[in-house]
């Protein structure tokens, strides 16, 4: 009970800004996840694309908005503008929202996958280089870990949402994409209204040249060495889209698909946050060991687990890793960067996982279609491995 007042201490010293932007994420990712929740389902069922084609698709969407980050995020550190770019991210998602129930054949719904990828690639970094901008640097771990819970809720209301509407409307898949409209035209209007560049944003930005290739080598070795755990990490994180389908390989009814993802990311929302409070007192790498760790059991269940018992605990692990990991290795980038790189620092990071997650992903499909699930979950236990014997040799040199 001593550390109630505590908690409550820390989560009312977040400043607004961080507090409006977990509500921001948390209303788009509502969006996304309607209809991510049921895309696998939608392109295999009913456009008829094969898994190894998921894969692809998936790989591209996710590598898509991870490399925009890149331009996106040095942008937002020259011109000290980070909301603007963040609302032109968040809007172009929200007006890409309706393609998707009017999309005719599987090319109209992988263009609108892309440019809405495109907008999470405009939006991410300088939402990122944001949260980080408004957080003291005592509570950064607090300040991300709030902003991934809340983005996380969104990732499991989304697929509670679709499962209602399924079961009310017969599975009516079309219907869920056009109700998941309106959360992200919400997200949309709260950035542009709800925040404003802290001051030393525009300051910083003052007569400074246009991002250059020659600024990477201001960047500490601390930083690189996150970014190459980051990438090892993200090879052993293929799509949630393989969760979805394991699970319906088990024998999960087609209207109850999505509760895959409402249980993975329940129990990510409720992880992140304590995790990032927690590192802020004891440090973030135990953290990351035990989140690497848990991946790897995650892996092995799925890979073993025959049933839909097996998959949800599974399942349960994937998101368990998730909350010890995600918003910990935002922190890190933030820790590692110089202040004035902030948005280049998450751009460049995200380039490299955004590489990482399209070949984890194709290669994930391909081992699925030629080999089973078992392979392609062992494939990912495997990378985690890696990662994780890295975290413990380079610890030490990530400060």
């Amino acid at each position: 009970m001593q550390d109630e007042p505590a908690k409550q201490s820390v989560l009312s010293a977040i400043p607004r800004g961080v507090w409006v932007l977990g509500m921001v994420s948390m209303f788009m990712d509502t969006s996304s996840e309607m209809i991510h929740a049921l895309t696998p389902v939608y392109l295999v069922s009913v456009l008829g694309a094969s898994m190894t084609s998921v894969g692809f698709i998936e790989g591209i969407a996710e590598a898509t908005a991870m490399i925009v980050k890149v331009f996106s995020g040095a942008l937002s550190d020259w011109l000290g503008k980070r909301k603007m770019l963040a609302a032109i991210g968040y809007g172009l998602a929200a007006f890409t929202k309706p393609v998707f129930p009017l999309a005719a054949g599987i090319e109209w719904f992988i263009g609108a996958r892309f440019i809405d990828r495109i907008g999470k690639g405009i939006r991410g970094a300088p939402r990122d280089a944001l949260v980080a901008d408004f957080a003291p640097e005592h509570l950064r771990g607090a300040s991300f870990g709030l902003r991934q819970s809340l983005d996380t809720i969104g990732a499991f209301t989304g697929p509670l949402l679709a499962i209602g509407v399924m079961l009310l409307t017969n599975n009516n898949i079309k219907l869920v994409f056009w109700i998941a409209v309106i959360p992200a035209f919400i997200a949309f209007a709260l950035v542009v209204f709800g925040i404003q560049d802290p001051a030393r944003n525009t300051d910083t930005a003052k007569g400074k040249e246009l991002p250059q290739l020659a600024d990477a080598m201001r960047f500490p070795r601390a930083f690189w060495i996150v970014v190459g755990l980051m990438t090892v990490f993200t090879l052993a994180r293929f799509s949630e889209a393989f969760l979805v389908l394991k699970a319906q390989s088990a024998g999960l009814a087609i209207a109850f698909v999505p509760t895959i993802l409402v249980v993975m990311n329940i129990v990510y929302a409720l992880v992140s946050y304590p995790a990032g409070a927690l590192s802020d007192r004891i440090g973030r790498h135990s953290i990351l060991i035990v989140g690497i760790g848990l991946l790897i059991v995650a892996d092995l269940i799925l890979a073993f687990g025959g049933t839909v018992p097996a998959v949800l605990l599974g399942v349960g692990f994937w998101g368990l890793h998730m909350g010890l990991t995600q918003g910990l290795l935002a922190t890190l980038v933030a820790d590692t960067a110089p202040e004035d790189l902030r948005g280049t620092a998450f751009g460049v990071s995200n380039l490299a996982g955004g590489i990482a997650m399209l070949a984890a992903s194709v290669v994930a499909g391909g081992l699925w279609d030629h080999f089973g699930p078992r392979v392609t979950f062992l494939a990912g236990a495997t990378f985690a491995a890696v990662a994780l014997i890295g975290l413990l040799v380079t610890h030490k040199r990530c400060r």
